[in-house]
């Protein structure tokens, strides 16, 4: 493993002071798709199916949005006030993120 590899893995990272939240956050949607495998085994209205998956895609969309935002102003703040090729890695790390949030 490099030295920028050690250094990241045994640095916090940005969400880590909001580690608990983000983890009740995603039980909170892990329940909500266990709600909607039940209303497909008990034959609910395709629309009330939909609502739901609609409601567990934007509870994630938040998750993420909330993630890369502690990513930016964490990992890739510091990365950048470093320089380097450290500060060009995490930028085209955080540039892909967003790229495949967009496209979801």
């Amino acid at each position: 493993m490099t030295e920028p590899e050690l250094a990241e893995e045994a640095a916090p990272h940005g969400y880590s002071p909001r580690k608990e939240n983000y983890a009740k956050r995603l039980r909170r949607i892990e329940g909500q798709v266990r709600g909607i495998a039940k209303m497909i085994e008990d034959d609910k209205y395709c629309i009330d199916v939909l609502t739901q998956i609609s409601a567990v895609n934007s509870a994630l969309q938040s998750v993420a949005l909330g993630l890369l935002d502690e990513h930016l102003g964490h990992c890739v703040t510091h990365a950048v006030a470093e320089g380097g090729d450290e500060a060009d890695r995490k930028l085209a790390e955080a540039s892909a993120a967003i790229a495949r949030l967009v496209r979801s």
